[in-house]
């Protein structure tokens, strides 16, 4: 019996040292909304499912510097195409919604080009954001689609 009780204690103290509680009352962690891809209550990240995979999927070619499904930002690092290695971009994509809509995704596009041996800032095509837009809400609806059909 008192070996089940120091064990049943033993149990609780390490579960309490796992979830970090902390004495000051307030909670280090950000809550977790609670919506799913039809508007329905449940557990998951915090922007909508498909944009969010979408998004991953489209800039995959790109290294990711960052992303959190929770504020709905994807970072990518600078990406330099090996045939134009003066030139090279970084993305950062903004998800909006929790709904899959076409205004729920905003891209940010940077882009530096090589002077004499310095990267310095270089204009952007207006179209480039757009286009990329574009590829992840087809890319968004290929995936809800398919998910449909499953």
């Amino acid at each position: 019996m008192a070996s089940v009780k120091i064990t049943g204690l033993a149990i609780l103290a390490a579960s309490l040292a796992a979830t970090g509680c902390s004495s000051s009352g307030g909670s280090d962690q950000a809550s977790v909304r609670k919506v799913s891809l039809s508007g329905k209550q449940q557990a998951g990240i915090g922007v909508n499912a498909y944009l969010w995979r979408a998004s991953l999927d489209t800039i995959s070619f790109m290294p990711l510097n960052s992303a959190d499904p929770y504020g709905g930002i994807i970072n990518s690092d600078w990406y330099a195409n090996p045939e134009l290695p003066d030139e090279r971009f970084k993305t950062t994509v903004y998800i909006l919604d929790t709904r899959l809509r076409a205004d729920g995704v905003k891209v940010a596009v940077q882009k530096e080009v090589l002077v004499n041996g310095n990267w310095q800032t270089a204009s952007v095509d207006e179209g480039t954001g757009a286009a990329l837009e574009n590829a992840i809400l087809s890319r968004a609806r290929e995936l809800r689609l398919s998910s449909i059909d499953e």
